[in-house]
């Protein structure tokens, strides 16, 4: 399994960014799927977690600017970033949790490589 995460880059504060992240391999029963962030000298916290049905959840300091999505049939989690603030700049990793064949009750979690976002003041 393995996750692609792209869409980082620089923006100015108040812009916004899109983080996309793709999922590929056998992978089955995902749920849930997200997105966490580490900002240089802390430690990895999260940001939004989405299911399956399409329940989020939000850290405090993103709800309202931030808005997560998912396509199941593309295994693909999305970010939409807006308003962004200098707070936001992190590195943001894409995550879910699944079971892979030959046991596919058997659930992980698997990691993107992280995209860099950067906030400009």
């Amino acid at each position: 399994v393995q996750l692609q995460a792209s869409g980082g880059g620089l923006v100015q504060a108040g812009g916004s960014l899109k983080l996309s992240c793709v999922a590929s391999g056998s992978i089955f029963s995902i749920d849930p799927m997200g997105w966490y962030r580490q900002a240089p000298g802390k430690q990895r916290e999260m940001v939004a977690t989405i299911t399956s049905g399409g329940s989020t959840n939000y850290d405090d300091s993103v709800k309202g600017r931030f808005t997560i999505s998912r396509d199941n049939a593309k295994n693909t989690v999305y970010l939409e970033m807006n308003s962004l603030k200098p707070e936001d700049a992190a590195v943001y990793y894409c995550y879910l949790v699944g079971g892979t064949w030959p046991r596919p009750n058997v659930r992980k979690t698997y990691w993107g490589q992280g995209t860099q976002v950067t906030v400009s003041s």
